[in-house]
């Protein structure tokens, strides 16, 4: 059985929501194939089984549909080329290769320029190709930055406005005429006059709208571009049969509408203009994420410093990095010391200490010391790649609740269209019989008011902005679905250690002399325990001097015991003590104290004689308190998920604030607790940091991961929370709550405008003109509320 591969395409040519409905129901009809299309994000996002279907055929059957998917362009540099036998040899191995549309190698100027669809191949396999070949090549370093495709695409959709508004205006004038029975110059009047300014905009600046709508019906299917094309042709065919009917009867005073085709056509792209401009604001908090990247980095090439673009750096590249700038890659410090801003990935505002053998991220900041580093991770495989990664198909995954709109979208037009021919009909037979004019214009009017555009933005502008609002507070959703899921959480179980506690046990109580500690910390410095751990590195904080041990032993269950500059070392638990008759009653009251309060104390004896006690605890995060107290004004049931005993784990939720506990709970058994839970009707959320916690993340209704903990935790959940801030855990659930209500929002707007509409138009109280305008910032609308989230307070 083949394993499923996943590929996200960009597509273009689509209108509206019928059209990313129609390329979906087409692809889910091949045989392995599960899509979702995203008309926001122009991407459709899909899961194929390679064995049954390749990406190229999927690739061929949106094309065949009549869009287009979005082809990408790179310019290597090529080295090694001699004659023009290298460079023709080299252009037919590119040409080749599955996902290349062009392939052109220029002997010349020793470069390569080609044209590649990104989910088929990428620009690394390109290179690899060419050196398996024996010639060498990198990717061209631009001096000017290149206009992304969608500012040309607003580009070109600001000059079709501006050439339509003009050829339109003095069409506008003749309507103000009828209107306002004002007085204008006879030529404004003139059939050909109007119609020698309409043809251009019907004809060419309109044009998209007829292949659009050709496209479409070839295929069985119906969008925006179709009511569009139907009612404004409508509209001019009937001028143009009216001005035709001047010709040798000059008496005879025309009905025309052409200013109604043309208008409509310029309030349409004003308004698809408008609605791309808003469109590119929803994807800030992506271009914010990718401007975090370093564009340069300090490599160590033959002993000499050198700078070279980020993208040049290699696994294993020795990097300097000097004060205040950013780190370029993932790495390992392995010269010098200094401390690294993290804020920008963890929320964290004090600087992370970074010694020899730590790791560093790329993108954060280096604050005051010059570093050596070596690069671990490059390229795609960075955490700040990972996480504009997780954004980006995030952004373009599909919640539940666009289902709906998507169902509608799919029979709107074709019962739009009915309803415009019924609405004919009746104005022609009924309403005002005989009469071709008024029912015309009522039907034109039900066509363009009817465009389910709206109806197709409201989520996924909602989800695009809510999902990059939250990654701004590093808060990771993985899709839509997940995001959407959040807010129908009642009841939330928490891990203990690393989630609630900092995962990292510290000493909180000594009682003891000097030497007792001296002694202690000497003879834990030979243990592997992590309590051990936290001793040795309080002896170190007070400035104690180890000494060497003769003899040491672990007493499995029990404790330690060792030999010290000729003196006996037992640390360890109450049976330790009374196997060697130690005297420890009336110390029995603070070691309960201790107990009591969720630590784990250990007894210091020296020559059988009692000297001190030692308590470690893992302690709570600082925030834990105020996470768990806003968990609960959010209305839900906080629950805390421990292997502890059952004393600590109670000393431990009353720390934080947590009613019921569950304790002592195997690895193993933390999914059937989450699945016992969830038994009892709620939705629940897990929130763990370890592998341990895994399966109980994959069986939560969310599974949220503290991004401090481990990748496969990480892996499993459907949310992660950077840097470990708990605080960030109800946010989540606050931008959730944000998103999905402005969902709700955008589709009551999206269905108002068209359901109060159709009617009104279909009556005759609506100009058509009037109809596109409101048809244009209905769109509009929905996209700015969307835009709203960003000012949303969490």
């Amino acid at each position: 059985m083949s394993e499923t591969s996943h590929a996200s395409l960009g597509i273009t040519g689509m209108t509206c929501a019928a059209c990313s409905n129609r390329i979906e129901k087409t692809l889910n009809k091949m045989d392995g194939v599960e899509a979702q299309v995203n008309l926001t994000t122009e991407k459709a996002s899909i899961d194929y089984n390679p064995e049954k279907t390749s990406l190229d055929e999927i690739t061929k059957k949106i094309e065949n549909i009549g869009y287009g998917v979005l082809k990408e362009k790179v310019d290597l540099d090529v080295f090694g080329m001699t004659c023009a036998a290298c460079s023709t040899r080299i252009e037919k191995v590119l040409n080749k290769q599955e996902g290349v549309s062009n392939a052109t190698v220029n002997l010349t100027t020793e470069s390569a320029a080609i044209e590649y669809n990104p989910a088929l191949v990428d620009v690394e396999s390109l290179i690899e190709k060419i050196k398996n070949i024996g010639y060498d090549a990198k990717p061209k370093v631009e001096v000017k930055e290149k206009q992304t495709y969608k500012e040309k695409e607003l580009q070109g959709k600001k000059i079709k406005l501006i050439v339509s508004a003009i050829l339109s205006i003095p069409l506008l004038v003749t309507m103000l005429v009828h209107l306002f029975n004002m007085t204008i110059p006879d030529i404004f009047m003139n059939p050909w006059f109007q119609f020698a300014l309409a043809t251009p905009v019907q004809f060419i600046i309109g044009w998209q709208f007829y292949v659009g709508a050709y496209k479409n019906l070839r295929n069985g299917g119906a969008n925006m571009d179709v009511l569009v094309a139907l009612g404004t042709s409508a509209a001019y065919f009937y001028s143009l049969y009216e001005a035709v009917k001047t010709i040798g009867n000059p008496e005879y005073m025309p009905h025309l509408y052409f200013e109604t085709s043309a208008v409509l056509i310029t309030l349409i792209l004003f308004g698809k203009y408008l609605e791309a401009r808003a469109k590119s604001q929803t994807t800030n908090a992506l271009s914010e994420l990718l401007n975090l990247q370093a564009k340069e980095a300090r490599v160590i090439r033959d002993g000499q410093e050198v700078m070279i673009p980020v993208e040049e750096v290699i696994v294993g590249d020795r990097l300097v990095v000097k004060p205040g700038e950013k780190i370029p890659v993932d790495g390992i410090v392995v010269k010098g010391r200094t401390s690294v801003d993290e804020s920008m990935l963890t929320g964290e505002s004090i600087p992370i200490e970074k010694d020899p053998g730590t790791k560093v991220i790329g993108a954060t900041i280096n604050k005051n010391g010059s570093i050596e580093m070596e690069a671990t991770k490059v390229g795609k495989d960075t955490a700040l790649a990972s996480i504009i990664k997780v954004v980006e198909e995030a952004q373009g995954s599909k919640a539940p609740i666009q289902r709906l709109a998507d169902i509608i979208s799919g029979y709107f037009v074709p019962i739009v269209v009915g309803i415009a021919i019924l609405t004919f009909i009746v104005w022609i037979v009924f309403v005002d019989p005989g009469q071709f004019e008024p029912a015309l214009v009522a039907a034109i009017a039900v066509l363009v008011i009817a465009c389910p555009c709206a109806l197709g933005l409201a989520t996924p502008t909602s989800i695009m902005v809510g999902t990059g609002k939250a990654a701004e507070n590093g808060i990771l959703f993985k899709g839509g679905e997940h995001l959407e899921r959040t807010h129908q959480l009642n009841a939330i179980v928490l891990d203990k250690t690393g989630t609630i506690t900092k995962g990292k046990p510290e000493v909180t109580d000594f009682t003891g002399d000097k030497e007792a500690l001296q002694l202690l910390a000497s003879a834990e410095k030979g243990s592997e325990h992590p309590l051990a751990g936290a001793i040795v590195a309080y002896a170190t904080e007070n400035e104690i001097d180890f000494v060497d041990v003769d003899e040491f032993h672990a007493i499995p269950g029990h404790g330690i015991e060792a030999k010290i500059a000729g003196k006996q070392v037992l640390v360890g638990n109450r049976k330790l003590m009374n196997d060697h008759q130690i005297d420890i009653k009336a110390n029995e009251d603070k070691l309960v104290e201790y107990e009591t309060n969720g630590k784990t104390a250990m007894l210091i004896a020296i020559e059988g004689e009692f000297r001190g006690i030692v308590a470690v605890a893992d302690t709570i995060k600082e925030t834990a308190p105020q996470a768990i107290r806003e968990l609960k004004e959010q209305g839900l049931e906080v629950i805390m998920l421990t292997g502890d005993n059952e004393r600590t784990a109670q000393a431990i939720g009353k720390q934080v604030g947590i009613d019921k506990v569950i304790a002592g709970v195997l690895p193993e058994e933390k999914a059937d607790k989450v699945k016992e839970i969830q038994a009892q009707g709620k939705k629940v959320a897990m929130v763990g940091d370890g592998v341990n916690d895994a399966p109980a993340l994959v069986t939560a209704d969310i599974g949220i991961a503290i991004g401090t903990g481990t990748e496969v935790a990480i892996e499993a959940a459907d949310v992660t929370i950077l840097g470990g801030e708990l605080l960030l855990i109800p946010k989540a659930i606050r931008i959730s709550h944000a998103t999905i209500r402005n969902i709700r929002q955008n589709l009551f707007w999206a269905f108002g405008y068209n359901t109060a509409g159709i009617p009104v138009a279909a009556i005759g109280l609506l100009a058509p003109w009037v109809a596109g305008a409101a048809m244009a910032l209905s769109s509009v609308s929905v996209v700015t509320n969307s835009l709203r989230l960003k000012r949303v307070k969490l």
